[in-house]
C-alpha cells in the first residue's frame, strides 16, 4: 500500500502532466493554422537547433521546478 507522500507525489505528477497537455494544446485550439506553420518550419530546423530548444525548454522548466517549490 502506497504511503500519502507516494501517492501526493504520483498526484503531483499527474497534476503537472495534465497541465503540460492543457498548455500544449492551447496553441492548436486557438489558431491552428499559425500552429501548423509553426509545426512546419520546426520539421526544416537542424537536429541541433532542435536539440537546443529541447535543453533550453528543460532548463527553464527545472528552473520553474526550483523556483516554484523554494
Amino acid at each position: 500500500m502506497a504511503r500519502a507522500g507516494e501517492r501526493a507525489m504520483w498526484h503531483d505528477l499527474i497534476a503537472a502532466l495534465g497541465l503540460m497537455c492543457v498548455l500544449e494544446g492551447v496553441m492548436p485550439f486557438a489558431t491552428p493554422r499559425s500552429w501548423r506553420d509553426a509545426m512546419r518550419r520546426a520539421t526544416e530546423l537542424e537536429d541541433r537547433v532542435l536539440r537546443l530548444m529541447g535543453l533550453g525548454a528543460m532548463l527553464l522548466g527545472l528552473v520553474l521546478i526550483y523556483w516554484a517549490r523554494g
